[in-house]
């Protein structure tokens, strides 16, 4: 299985190093060029007009790599799905925001990230069984179905968005999500099964698709570091947000994600304690601006800086993580 993953890794990112080049020139003949957000740091502005879409190139390598290279069954189907479906709004929003210069409204959004979340979370369970988490240091607790339904869809839909709003900087949100992924591909190999209220026995299937989306990712944080010749889009941080949320959950990891996820987490509080302290004040600001990196930026921090500081954070608080996954399966014993 270890070569296995190794070698799905590096043609995930062999391929993505060969088709990035022509991807961006194709991409730039198309117009499809990143739309710069004016109330964002000034610094921001010579961005404009660099390609966007990198993550549709990622998810579309990753895709075509496991379903030639990995065995479509059982756990797998669900975050194959969220990746593709999810990766299909983001596109979208990614090239209307290239048109118009305004992509799918945020409610709207919203809205159909949480109807897909539903409906992703509802079917693993109607599928799988799963009605509980592993809990570290306790073991698996099981909840009632529906209660564990809606759980499931709100984190899906919350790791999508903070991943998405992490994308701000050069390589930042690839970085972490490789990290990310790095994690969840130790949880899928070392997990044991049956899992809490049920039981997916495909973990080292689970594991190749961690593996291939490493590789992809990398390939594209080659195109993606300061200064970037491609951003990555809504196509790839929502979808690869919401998959690595599924992951979590047919993992029975969900209660680990927030530590793995950390800095998408905190990038996510920042804006809402932006909003929420800005709305109580009348209108002074807790941060100079959110999410948390644009407030790194206007302290002066250079953006590489910002970028590898958090992704130090990213793995200290992975391993945190897998370190906590390790103590849940102590727990079972």
């Amino acid at each position: 299985m270890t070569i296995e993953l190794i070698q799905g890794l590096l043609l995930a990112f062999a391929l993505v190093v060969i088709l990035m080049p022509p991807y961006i020139r194709l991409l730039r003949y198309l117009g499809f060029g990143k739309q710069i957000r004016l109330e964002g740091p000034e610094s921001h502005l010579v961005k404009e007009g660099t390609p966007t879409l990198g993550g549709l190139l990622v998810i579309g390598v990753a895709l075509a790599l496991y379903l030639l290279l990995g065995r479509v069954e059982g756990g797998i189907i669900p975050p194959l799905a969220a990746l593709a479906i999810v990766g299909v709004l983001g596109a979208v929003d990614d090239i209307l925001n290239a048109r118009t210069g305004e992509g799918i409204r945020a409610r709207q959004k919203l809205l159909w990230q949480s109807v897909f979340a539903l409906f992703f979370a509802w079917q693993i369970q109607q599928t799988y069984g799963l009605t509980g988490f592993r809990v570290p240091f306790v073991g698996d607790v099981v909840i009632d179905p529906t209660a564990w339904v809606l759980f499931a869809a709100f984190a899906i839909v919350a790791a999508s968005n903070g991943v998405n709003i992490t994308d701000g900087l050069d390589g930042l949100a690839g970085g972490t999500l490789v990290i990310a992924f790095v994690c969840f591909l130790i949880v899928a190999l070392l997990n044991p099964v049956p899992l809490p209220g049920g039981g997916i026995g495909n973990q080292p299937n689970v594991a190749f698709l961690c593996a291939i989306l490493i590789g992809a990712l990398l390939g594209f944080l080659w195109f993606n570091v300061h200064p970037a010749q491609i951003f990555m889009g809504d196509s790839g941080s929502l979808s690869l947000g919401a998959t690595l949320a599924v992951i979590a959950i047919i993992t029975g990891q969900l209660l680990v994600l927030p530590l793995i996820g950390f800095v998408f987490v905190i990038e996510t509080a920042s804006v809402i304690l932006q909003v929420g302290y800005y709305k109580l004040t009348g209108g002074r600001r807790l941060f100079r601006m959110s999410p948390l990196h644009h407030h790194f930026e206007l302290a002066g921090w250079d953006e590489e800086k910002i970028t590898l500081r958090f992704w130090i954070v990213a793995v200290l608080a992975g391993l945190l993580g897998v370190t906590l996954f390790l103590a849940s399966i102590d727990a079972l014993r």
